[in-house]
């Protein structure tokens, strides 16, 4: 059974998900009625952040990380909030 390891709501800009360790098969969720364009960051550090996907719709989309002790945040970055309320959820 899935395990929920982040469930966020944003309202603004510069705001992102708490960090969460993914290893292995895991699923992101965007859902709300909002505009702008979420921001999926990956680091090795939990301190240096790298994009790797953008959505501006909500999805349900599966992912793969194969490196162990590897941190996920999604959010909005500055500039890129229109309106609304955008829920994101990771799982295991």
């Amino acid at each position: 059974m899935p395990i929920k390891v982040c469930d966020t709501t944003i309202t603004a800009e510069n705001t992102f998900s708490q960090s969460v360790i993914l290893t292995g098969t895991f699923d992101i969720s965007i859902s709300g009625d909002w505009s702008g364009t979420v921001t999926v960051q990956r680091s090795r550090d939990n301190a240096t952040w790298r994009d790797v996907e953008v959505f501006t719709q909500n999805i349900e989309q599966g992912g793969f990380e194969g490196v162990s002790e590897v941190y996920y945040r999604a959010g909005i970055k500055t500039g890129d909030f229109g309106s609304g309320s955008v829920v994101v959820e990771l799982w295991l």
